[in-house]
């Protein structure tokens, strides 16, 4: 029996003849919605790629300047109290002194040295740079989980942006002939670029490769425990490394029981 002409179209005709308009919508709508993340990914992602270079999330500064010497049978109260009335920097979280040396030190990562001596005063401090640290903070997800599953979010609408405009557009402009060239060349420089560079294994073949061969006859020697180096409150790592892994405990061989 023939389709009713006064029904109209069916869902599969409706859908064929709007799909492309229904995927610019959304594309459009996730793009306005990325807006905020692109720019807080984007901005971090260039401060970090940096990060050997310069401190992204803090600024720091150095200033100096001298007050009268602090006598070597003043106490330590009195010492810092001309310390921070000369320098204004508030009551310190540290105070070392040793000799004619005098240093405070402040959870906020400055640090005042005075050598008493001189009346030679240092002041060392840092401030937050406007938005990056915070852009940092999210990027590398040091908040709650929370933002763990916003992230997750964002990326699932950059997979919905790249996937849909390939189809977004039909004919020459398209997949025809433009479209397939550009995304060939956008695959084409990472995939080259890993060729080219050796990939994740690169530098462990260089330092294997600069590394001499022991002699037959040496006694390999027992791996040292691993130091982690100590970061300051000034570096740009601090921010930014990974959780340490888990050490086992060493074993006190008295206490250790032979079957």
């Amino acid at each position: 029996m023939p389709d009713d002409p006064e029904a109209g179209p069916g869902l599969g005709a409706v859908i064929k003849k709007r799909w492309r308009g229904w995927l610019r919508a959304v594309h459009r709508d996730f793009g306005y919605l990325a807006v905020g993340f692109t720019i807080i990914y984007a901005l971090s992602g260039i401060a970090i790629n940096h990060l050997k270079d310069w401190d992204p999330n803090f600024h720091a500064s150095e200033r100096s300047l001298t007050i009268a010497p602090i006598p070597a049978e003043a106490s330590d109260d009195e010492a810092v109290k001309r310390v921070i009335a000369a320098t204004g920097t508030g009551k310190p979280d540290d105070v070392f002194r040793a000799g004619d040396e005098v240093r405070l030190g402040y959870s906020n990562g400055t640090q005042v040295t005075v050598i008493g001596d001189t009346g030679q005063v240092t002041v060392q401090a840092r401030s937050p740079r406007f938005f990056l640290r915070v852009a940092n903070w999210l990027h590398y997800n040091r908040g709650k989980k929370a933002w763990t599953y916003l992230a997750d979010i964002y990326a699932v609408m950059l997979l919905y942006l790249a996937i849909s405009g390939i189809f977004m557009i039909k004919g020459r402009l398209g997949l025809r002939w433009r479209g397939v060239i550009l995304i060939g060349l956008g695959v084409a420089v990472p995939a080259s670029y890993v060729l080219l560079s050796g990939g994740p294994n690169a530098n462990n073949a260089k330092v294997a490769a600069e590394t001499p061969a022991p002699p037959p006859d040496a006694v390999p020697a027992p791996d040292p425990t691993p130091v982690q180096p100590a970061t300051g409150s000034g570096s740009a790592e601090d921010e930014f490394a990974r959780p340490k892994p888990r050490v086992q405990p060493p074993v006190d061989a008295g206490s250790a029981t032979t079957p």
